[in-house]
């Protein structure tokens, strides 16, 4: 039955979004162009009544799309594409974000929290600033309206409330079965589900919406000739949205980190830059504007970057959704006919804050002396212009793709292409920028704090100076640093640790709420050096010395003399190999099943083709838990294969790692590594190739022709490359988990197979009587690649005949690398953040008094 009755009522209250959004627009205009204090009261109460309307017009559309989502209405485009009957329920949370729609919805819905939260907080400020965001919110909504404007065929927006049919109308099904409902959907992107998927989209769109509350108090400072008295309020806000942009930015680093496979966190992809650019320009507008208030310059350049900053979100938000990155990057929308509807909305703003400010600029005054090397405002000033020139850099490089549209549009033909190896071209530029601020950083926190002062010598930061300077030469010889860019950023990282820790240690004496900014400067210069070690020394300990070429044809890797084939290392199904302080082994395919933590053998269950569900083939027992008994269907995730590598030291000490294949349909085959971690560096590990997956797609096993044996107890064989002996023969009391009649037998033989590193195997074929039948089941070891039927004894001789087939033992490609101190990267980025939390209270309390 289709439900057309809800998705009539969502899209109603999208509708119902716009136009209250509309309403509270012009509510809130009026209200600002009234002299008259009744009248004025009047349009607020209304606009607010209108508001908080919208706010729950839009609580209820979210709503609406999660009950399609969660009941599985298959009927709608939607839940169809994004969802699936095999999803829990956390990932039905993510296939909100996973479409445009969705993430459009999500923005939206935290801009209308906010708003309200602004209007009882800042009643001042009500008017300007809430037209500001009611009209962000009318552009906002605009793009999930999903009308038609006849006569002219004009769409407006995407609706995430179109019937299947609607959205796909020349599918030939349709003809025939006009209520078509598909059984399932297509589901959540496998790389998606993971739990950083869950909470990354919503804190980055809280951060996107957060970068609106400035840019409003900006517009509403010039409009109503308040200047500087906007900065007071704006700049709590500032902080708070750099500190949940930054975390949502640092989840899809380490979302990267442990899901995908290119070896790090960070790939200086396109959609990465266009969240990042945005935070970096922020975070120099948060420096100008704490001191704004006694700087006309820093107040200038505070109004360009508040600018820019959110221009630099819809800038960002356009990249991504219009399709112009669908070749340059992975993360990026396809194009759903937005496009036009996006540019607008960025050309409106953008026109509309350079023109307001063009127009106020002039009133803006100026300082009256210049400023020096000993004046903080200079530092400060200083310092934004390294970030936002960090930003140029990235956002330059970024935008070649519109570059060519634009050149197309005029008739021009441009084939400018992105850097082949975008981490090298971004990293040789970016690594000086960063040496920069790490020493300005440093310097600029010892004349905010008076410690330098004109007249006086610079002896405050000999301390940071010989500090460093120690450091680093102890560094560089110990660690064999020589590259002469790295050596610099180490220093400058260990200058900026020190001379920013002198200054947090003097705070905390006095007043530990005044440290933010040089707790979140500390954390900046810790994370440099994170970043230097874990990304420019980490190294391949995967080296293959087995003399086993992996591949001598693809050119993947015989390149670079052979550089694949050396750094690959090969492991075969329960044989060990070494690897630096390692003995690794791979223990064979796992699943993991839904409810369940830890991984399963993938032999102990019989998997259903073409669902998401397996049949247990034993009991399933682990950590002395009953997960299932012989015969029980379980839901599993019939897209991933796990694989246990076992890491054991010299002391005997072992942990295993679960690296990932997963065959997904919308991106391929998807490797994501596992990691070790460990204080000092990450060992990060992934399975380059399964020959078996990669090339039969998970076929039967081909086995060889079936070759008899008849031995004697004591005799050696010779199977598969490997030495067997049969230790013994003796009578066994069950079969299979039963208990034998009196009239039935069993021999069970124990043949000992001798493998590598001291790991043998013990092969126990059964020859069955058993109500008059004979059986002879095969015993199937995976990790020597044999499969052994007892076929017969020869009581007079005493000699036993077996039947082996044989096949090739399982092998899976390793690689692994070494990521030194990868920790400070993380410890760096909480001690920023937990910086701007500082800094957010603090000028929350300084706006309280």
């Amino acid at each position: 039955m289709l439900h057309e009755t809800i998705g009539s009522a969502g899209h109603l209250l999208v509708i119902t979004s716009f136009v209250t959004a509309l309403i509270a627009t012009f509510a809130y205009i009026k209200a600002s162009f009234s002299n008259e204090v009744e009248e004025k009261s009047s349009w607020i109460k209304f606009a607010r009544s209108i508001f908080v309307t919208h706010l729950f017009a839009v609580v209820a559309v979210a709503a609406i799309l999660f009950v399609i989502i969660y009941n599985h209405y298959f009927e709608y485009h939607y839940a169809f594409s994004h969802s699936s009957l095999a999803l829990p329920i956390h990932y039905m949370i993510s296939c909100y974000w996973e479409g445009q729609e969705g993430s459009f919805l999500l923005w939206i819905f935290w801009q209308a929290i906010i708003g309200v939260i602004l209007m009882v907080k800042n009643p001042k400020w009500e008017a300007q600033v809430m037209t500001v965001f009611a009209l962000v919110q009318t552009f906002l909504t605009s793009m999930i309206l999903g009308i038609i404007i006849p006569g002219i065929e004009l769409k407006i927006g995407s609706s995430p409330f179109l019937l299947l049919r609607e959205a796909q109308p020349d599918l030939p099904v349709w003809t025939m079965q006009p209520n078509f409902i598909p059984k399932d959907g297509r589901g959540l992107n496998p790389l998606l589900q993971n739990y950083w998927m869950v909470i990354h989209p919503p804190t980055l769109f809280l951060g996107f919406a957060l970068t609106l509350v400035p840019f409003a108090f900006l517009m509403a400072g010039l409009w109503t000739n308040q200047f500087k008295e906007w900065i007071k309020p704006a700049l709590p806000w500032a902080s708070f949205g750099a500190a949940v942009l930054g975390i949502g930015i640092m989840m899809g680093a380490y979302w990267a980190y442990e899901t995908l496979n290119f070896g790090g966190y960070w790939n200086w992809d396109p959609v990465e830059n266009a969240s990042f650019v945005p935070w970096l320009v922020l975070i120099a507008a948060i420096h100008t504007m704490v001191s704004a208030r006694t700087s006309s310059t820093a107040l200038k350049t505070s109004i360009i970057l508040v600018i820019a900053t959110f221009i630099l979100v819809l800038y960002s938000t356009f990249l991504n959704r219009s399709g112009i990155l669908g070749n340059a990057s992975v993360h990026s929308f396809t194009d759903l006919g937005l496009s036009g509807q996006l540019l607008i909305y960025l050309l409106t703003f953008l026109i509309a804050a350079i023109g307001l400010a063009i127009w106020k600029w002039s009133k803006l005054g100026t300082d009256e002396k210049e400023l020096g090397i000993y004046n903080r405002e200079f530092w400060i000033f200083l310092g934004a212009s390294i970030l936002a020139l960090s930003a140029f850099q990235l956002t330059f490089t970024t935008s070649i793709p519109v570059y060519n549209k634009v050149a197309e549009l005029f008739g021009l033909v441009s084939n400018i292409a992105l850097p082949a190896d975008q981490v090298e071209h971004y990293s040789k530029i970016q690594i000086w920028i960063y040496i920069v601020v790490a020493i300005v950083s440093g310097i600029a926190q010892f004349i905010w704090w008076g410690k330098i002062k004109e007249g006086k010598q610079w002896k405050a930061l000999q301390t940071a100076l010989l500090t460093a300077t120690f450091l680093t030469v102890l560094f560089v010889n110990l660690g064999k640093i020589f590259t002469i860019p790295y050596i610099v950023l180490l220093w400058s990282g260990l200058f900026a640790v020190v001379a920013n820790g002198q200054i947090i240690f003097h705070l905390w004496k006095q007043n530990a709420k005044l440290s933010g900014g040089a707790t979140s400067h500390f954390g900046l210069a810790v994370m440099l050096i994170g970043i230097l070690f874990s990304a420019g020394y980490s190294k391949v300990v995967s080296l293959n010395n087995s003399g086993f070429a992996i591949s001598n044809k693809s050119e993947d890797f015989t390149k670079d003399n052979n550089k694949e084939n050396k750094e690959n290392l090969p492991l075969w199904l329960g044989q060990g190999a070494q690897m630096q302080d390692y003995l690794v082994t791979y223990k064979g395919r796992k699943i993991a099943l839904r409810g369940q933590s830890g991984y399963f053998n993938r032999k102990d269950f019989e998997v259903i083709e073409g669902d998401f569900k397996a049949i247990a083939l034993k009991d399933i027992i682990q950590n002395e838990k009953s997960i299932a008994k012989k015969g029980d269907t379980l839901l599993f995730e019939p897209e991933n294969t796990y694989y246990e590598l076992e890491f054991k030291n010299a002391e005997g000490k072992t942990v295993s790692l679960y690296p990932r294949w997963q065959v997904n349909p919308k991106m391929g085959t998807a490797i994501s590594p596992d990691i070790k971690h460990g204080w000092n560096n990450d060992i990060y590990t992934y399975v380059s190739l399964d020959p078996r997956l990669a090339t039969e797609a998970g076929e039967e096993k081909q086995w060889s022709a079936t070759q008899e044996y008849t031995q004697s107890i004591g005799d050696t064989l010779y199977i598969n490359d490997f030495i067997a002996v049969l230790r013994n023969v003796g009578r066994v009391d069950n079969f299979e988990g039963a208990s034998l009649g009196p009239n039935d037998a069993a021999v069970e033989a124990q043949i000992e197979v001798l493998g590598k590193n001291n790991e043998n195997h013990v092969l126990k074929p059964v020859f069955v009587i058993k109500e008059g039948m004979v059986a002879m089941p095969a015993f199937e070891n995976e990790e020597t690649g044999i499969k052994i039927k007892f076929t017969s004894i020869n009581p007079k001789t005493g000699q036993f005949s077996f039947a082996v087939n044989t096949t090739q033992q399982e092998l899976i490609i390793i690689k692994a690398l070494e990521k030194p101190y990868i920790n400070l990267v993380w410890i760096g980025s909480i001690l920023i953040f937990v910086g701007l939390f500082l800094s957010m209270v603090r000028h929350l309390k300084t706006q309280t008094t």
